[in-house]
């Protein structure tokens, strides 16, 4: 009992200490940098700034008015070509992908504006080739099963593994009643489950887009509190209680 006692974040060795900050540090930047990909990427599903339930749904379900070409390109895209230039491609989607107007009239803006990256960059479609071009012009439908299962297991066991290890250096900060501090670390669990869950739920019905956003928020509000804890237990609290005046 004494041992497991003395395992708190005020009382820990400073090797430990530093080791456990530097996890905290590359974590915390890792999640500021998912954030921003996040807004980056599913954030102009809309072609707005900023993080909506349009932008889930659109990410997702897909905007079945249109096909994905014409949401990228109102999009994430939407800056890579002149206005005309994205007309163009749009109408050429909507009256049907016509491969007799894909070299004379398609092609070459494609050419100029979007294969500098999509005829080189292995993870994303290859413009470049008619086939290519044809299936992202059909309706959009939003995420594939392929991508929605692979995205999935990568953030289940990679962000799992995350908070593992900030749940384990949070399981030793003081000042918690034992269940509250049990809950704070289950909650990112619990809200990535929601989350992942959500996309596919999102995938057959748009008015689950909610639930991605809840998840995420809920998981990321947990994890904040728990790193913050950890590092003020670790070195704020320890320099107050060396610094505090005792009383007369």
């Amino acid at each position: 009992m004494n041992a497991t006692r003395n395992w708190s974040l005020p009382e820990l060795s400073i090797p430990l200490k530093a080791l456990f900050t530097g996890y905290i540090m590359v974590v915390g930047l890792g999640l500021l940098m998912a954030g921003g990909q996040i807004l980056l990427t599913h954030g102009m599903a809309d072609g707005k700034f900023g993080v909506s339930v349009d932008d889930i749904v659109y990410s997702y379900y897909g905007n079945r008015t249109g096909s994905k070409l014409e949401s990228k390109l109102n999009g994430s895209m939407k800056d890579k070509a002149t206005p005309e230039e994205r007309m163009t491609l749009i109408k050429w989607a909507r009256d049907g992908a016509k491969e007799s107007e894909w070299e004379p009239i398609v092609q070459p803006i494609v050419m100029q504006k979007c294969a500098m990256c999509h005829a080189h960059i292995k993870s994303l479609p290859n413009v470049s080739q008619f086939d290519t071009m044809k299936d992202i012009a059909k309706v959009d439908e939003g995420a594939d099963i392929t991508s929605l299962t692979r995205v999935s297991h990568i953030h289940l066991f990679g962000i799992s593994f995350i908070f593992f290890f900030v749940g384990y250096i949070f399981s030793m900060a003081v000042g918690f009643n034992r269940w509250v501090k049990a809950v704070i670390i289950f909650i990112p669990f619990a809200f990535l489950v929601v989350d992942i869950a959500s996309w596919w739920l999102t995938k057959m019905n748009p008015q689950f887009a909610w639930f991605v956003i809840i998840g995420g928020f809920g998981y990321s509000i947990a994890a904040t509190i728990m790193l913050f804890t950890s590092l003020y237990q670790m070195w704020v609290m320890p320099w107050v209680a060396a610094h505090k005046t005792p009383s007369a």
